[in-house]
C-alpha cells in the first residue's frame, strides 16, 4: 500500500486531503505542529483536527513537526522511502497582516520550508507527485489594475476584457506589490516549478483563491468565509476593510480543491501551474456575503468599515480554471458559496456556540 505525506495536516486542505486519500487506501503521514496557533492564537488552533483524524483514520499516523527541521523532515521520508507515492505540501504562515510583522518567521516557513520538503521529496521519493497549495497573491496587486466597473454591492470586471472570465495564468507575477507573504508564496511556488523542470519531478502549484469549507479555523487574519460565519454565530464583530466592502473573492471548498489534487494525482505532469478557485460559478463580495451569513444564522453581524484596505489586496479575483479543466475535463465543482456557508454554518454551529458561551462565564 502506498503513502500519502501530507504537511498542515490538521489545516483546512491538509485534513480534507488526509480523509480523501485514505478512503483511497493510502496510508496518511501527517505533519503538522499546530502553527496556526501561534499565528493567530488559541482559538486558530487545529489541535481538534488532530485528535479527529488520529481517532477516524485507522491508517493516519501523526508527526509533531516543524517543515523548517530539515532533520526531522529527512527522517520521516527516509523511513517511508520509495513507498511515498503522493506529497501534499499545505503547511504555511498564511497572512498579510502577520508576515509583515515577522517576516523572518514568515519567509522561514513559507520559503524554506517548502525547499525542506521538496528537497527530502527528491532525495527519497523523488517518483512521487508533488502538489504545492500556492495563492493568487503570487500576482501581487497586479490584478487592481484590470478595468472595474462598481455595482450596487461588488466590483465586477469590464464584460469586454480578455479575463472576464477569471483571471488565467498569464498574468504575470512581477513588478507588482506582493505583501510580504505574497512574496514568500511567490518564492515557494517558484522552487516548486523549479525542481518540476529541473529534476523533472512531478510537480503542480494549485494557485487559490479563497480556500474555505466546514473545517476551516478561521480567525480575523485568515479565513475570510469561516471567520465571517463564526462572527454571525457568535454574534462577534467583524471589519471590513476598504474598496466599500465591494471586494470580489472566489471560494473553492476544501472537497473540490481536493478532487482537483486527485485528478492531477491519478494523471501528473511536470511543473504544472494552476488557478484555482471558485470561477464565475462561487464567487462573492464582502457585502454579498454577509447578507447570506445573516440568512443562513438568523442573526445580524456587527461589522464596520475601516476605509483603508490592505496593502497589496484585491479588488477583484475570480480564477479562469479553463487551464486545470482542459487537461482534467472530468472535474467540476460541487459547492457554489451559498452552499459552502450552509454546511459550515451546519458543522460548526455547536460547536461555535458552546465556545462562545465559555468565554461568557
Amino acid at each position: 500500500m502506498g503513502v500519502a505525506i501530507i504537511t498542515g495536516s490538521s489545516g483546512l486542505i491538509g485534513s480534507e486531503a488526509a480523509r480523501h486519500f485514505s478512503q483511497k487506501g493510502l496510508d496518511i503521514v501527517g505533519i503538522d505542529n499546530d502553527m496556526r496557533s501561534v499565528f493567530f492564537g488559541s482559538e486558530a488552533s487545529t489541535s481538534w483536527m488532530t485528535r479527529e483524524l488520529r481517532q477516524n483514520l485507522t491508517n493516519y499516523t501523526h508527526f509533531d513537526s516543524d517543515i523548517r527541521d530539515r532533520k526531522a523532515i529527512d527522517s520521516i521520508f527516509k523511513s517511508h522511502g520509495s513507498a511515498v507515492e503522493l506529497v501534499i505540501h499545505t503547511a504555511a504562515q498564511p497572512s498579510h497582516d502577520w508576515a509583515a510583522k515577522e517576516p523572518f518567521t514568515d519567509f522561514s516557513v513559507n520559503a524554506q520550508g517548502t525547499l525542506t520538503v521538496l528537497e527530502a521529496t527528491r532525495k527519497y521519493c523523488r517518483d512521487a507527485v508533488f502538489i504545492f497549495t500556492s495563492t493568487n497573491k503570487v500576482y501581487g496587486d497586479t490584478p487592481n489594475r484590470l478595468p472595474f466597473v462598481e455595482l450596487d454591492r461588488r466590483w465586477e470586471i469590464d464584460s469586454s476584457h480578455a479575463f472576464a472570465l477569471g483571471i488565467n495564468e498569464s498574468m504575470s507575477i512581477d513588478n507588482s506589490m506582493h505583501s510580504v507573504f505574497g512574496a514568500s508564496k511567490v518564492a515557494a511556488d517558484v522552487m516548486v516549478q523549479e525542481y518540476g523542470r529541473y529534476f523533472q519531478m512531478k510537480t503542480a502549484c494549485f494557485r487559490g483563491g479563497c480556500l474555505t469549507g466546514p473545517a476551516h479555523s478561521g480567525t480575523q487574519l485568515h479565513g475570510f468565509l469561516a471567520y465571517l460565519m463564526k462572527c454571525c454565530v457568535t454574534k462577534s464583530s467583524y471589519t471590513v476593510f476598504g474598496y466599500k466592502g465591494k471586494q470580489v473573492r472566489d471560494n473553492i471548498h476544501s472537497s473540490d480543491l481536493v478532487n482537483a489534487f486527485d485528478a492531477f494525482f491519478t494523471n501528473p505532469r511536470v511543473a504544472e501551474v494552476y488557478n484555482i478557485g471558485g470561477g464565475k460559478a462561487s464567487n462573492c463580495s464582502m457585502l454579498e456575503a454577509i447578507d447570506l451569513c445573516e440568512q443562513i444564522s438568523g442573526n445580524k453581524l456587527d461589522w464596520q468599515y475601516v476605509d483603508q484596505n490592505r496593502m497589496g489586496d484585491h479588488i477583484w479575483w475570480v480564477s479562469d480554471l479553463s487551464k486545470f479543466q482542459s487537461h482534467y475535463p472530468e472535474w467540476t465543482l460541487a459547492y457554489n458559496i451559498e452552499a459552502i456557508l450552509k454546511e459550515s454554518y451546519d458543522y460548526n454551529y455547536e460547536r461555535w456556540a458552546a465556545s462562545n458561551e465559555a468565554a461568557l462565564i
